[in-house]
C-alpha cells in the first residue's frame, strides 16, 4: 500500500478508514494470526504524527524495523532448527590454537544438526562458518567503517543479514540462537557476552547453555571468572547460583557436549501467568518430582511442582510443542541460575535412565 501525504492527512483526521483499509488487507491473507498485533502496530506508528517526531528518530525507529523485519524473514525457514551464535574476536588469525578450537567446535555442532550463527566476521566467525559450512552458516554482519566485509565462507549468502545498528542485530543473535558460545575478543565479544548473561540471569531472554570456551591451559575466561568472583559475586552484586548459568571449557568436544546435554531432556519453557511451564521430551517419574520440590523449594512462591497432563489453551500458539511433557510451578521469577540448575537435574535424570 502507498499512501500520498494528501491521503495520509485524510487518515490522521479519520483513523477509522485507514483502520478498515488495513483490515481490509489482512483480511486477503489466509490463516493471518497477527492481524490485532499488526493493527496495534500501525497506530503506534500512527501516534507518532500526532507526536510530532524529530525526523532523526523517525530515521532510526523506521531502519530498525526495516532491519528486523528483513532478519526475521530470512530467519523464518529454520525456525526449527536449532541454532548455536558464536562471539569472539575478528582478530585472532588462523595460527591460533582458539581458531582451531571455533573451527572445529562448529563442525562438531553442526554434525548433531545445529546451525551457527556468527557476526559474519573474520576471525573467529569466519574458524566457526569454516567449520560449519555455508549451508549450516548464517551471517549476521554489523556495518563498520573498517570492518564490514563478510567473510568468503558466508559471502553472498541468501542467510548473510547486514545491519546497521547493534542493538538490532544483538536481538537476532539472542532471539534465533540455542545456545550461546563464547571465545577470547574485545570489547565487542565482552558486550555480546555481558548482554547474553544480563538478559538470561533476568529472564528478558529464554535460558540457553552459555560457554565461554579458551585454549587448552590458556588463563582469558579463567581470569575472567576470578574477577567475576572477587568484584561481582564477593561484593554481593551477583548470587552464587548465577554461576550456574555459564560454562568455562578448554575443548570444542565439551563445549558441544554442553552445548547438546542442554537439551537431553529440556525443550522449552513458557510463563503463562502465574505459572512457570517446563516442556520436555520425557516425563518427570514420582520420585524425581519429590526431589525437585524438595531440592527447588526456595523458588516456588507458593504450591509445588506439578506435572501437566496436556499444554495450557494459552499454548495453541505453537501446536509443534503440543506433544511434549509438561511440568510447571509458581517461579519467583528472579533465581533463573536456580531454574537453570534445576534443568540440569532433569537433563542428569534424562541421561541416567539411558
Amino acid at each position: 500500500m502507498s499512501l500520498s501525504s494528501s491521503s495520509f492527512r485524510k487518515y490522521y483526521k479519520d483513523p477509522q478508514v485507514l483502520v478498515e483499509r488495513l483490515q481490509e488487507i489482512i483480511d486477503n491473507r489466509d490463516s493471518y494470526s497477527g492481524t490485532d498485533l499488526f493493527l496495534q502496530m500501525f497506530e503506534r506508528v500512527f501516534r507518532l504524527v500526532g507526536d510530532e517526531t524529530f525526523s532523526a528518530d523517525l530515521k532510526m525507529l523506521n531502519h530498525a524495523l526495516l532491519e528486523l523485519r528483513y532478519a526475521f524473514k530470512v530467519f523464518a525457514p529454520y525456525r526449527s532448527i536449532r541454532k548455536v551464535s558464536v562471539f569472539g574476536s575478528a582478530r585472532t588469525p588462523g595460527d591460533l590454537p582458539e581458531y582451531e578450537i571455533a573451527e572445529k567446535f562448529a563442525n562438531l555442532v553442526t554434525r548433531l544438526g545445529y546451525m551457527v550463527i556468527t557476526g559474519a566476521g573474520p576471525g573467529i566467525m569466519e574458524a566457526a562458518q569454516g567449520g560449519a559450512g555455508r549451508a549450516r552458516s548464517f551471517g549476521v554482519n554489523i556495518r563498520l567503517p573498517f570492518e564490514s566485509k563478510a567473510n568468503a565462507v558466508i559471502e553472498n549468502d541468501p542467510k548473510l543479514i547486514h545491519f546497521k545498528y547493534f542493538f538490532t542485530r544483538k536481538v537476532c543473535f539472542l532471539k534465533e540462537t540455542d545456545a550461546l558460545v563464547i571465545f577470547p575478543g574485545g570489547f565487542g565479544t565482552h558486550d555480546e557476552a555481558f548482554e547474553s548473561l544480563t538478559l538470561v540471569q533476568t529472564g528478558k531472554s529464554h535460558l540457553v547453555p552459555i560457554v565461554f570456551v579458551d585454549r587448552p591451559g590458556g588463563t582469558y575466561w579463567s581470569d575472567w571468572l576470578d574477577y567475576i568472583r572477587k568484584h561481582l559475586l564477593e561484593p554481593g552484586y551477583i548470587d552464587s547460583f548465577d554461576e550456574s548459568l555459564f560454562h568455562v571449557t578448554y575443548s570444542a568436544e565439551d563445549a558441544v557436549a554442553t552445548v547438546d546435554r542442554f537439551y537431553l531432556n529440556y525443550h522449552s519453557c513458557r510463563f503463562v501467568r502465574p505459572l512457570q511451564i517446563i516442556r520436555l521430551n520425557h516425563p518427570v517419574g514420582d520420585e524425581l518430582l519429590t526431589r525437585l520440590n524438595r531440592e527447588f523449594r526456595d523458588i516456588i512462591v507458593s504450591g509445588n511442582i506439578e506435572r501437566l497432563s496436556a499444554p495450557l489453551d494459552v499454548e495453541s500458539d505453537e501446536p509443534e510443542a503440543a506433544h511434549l511433557y509438561r511440568i510447571a510451578f509458581r517461579f519467583d521469577r528472579k533465581s533463573y541460575g536456580r531454574l537453570r540448575e534445576l534443568i540440569d537435574v532433569l537433563n542428569l535424570d534424562a541421561a541416567g535412565s539411558r
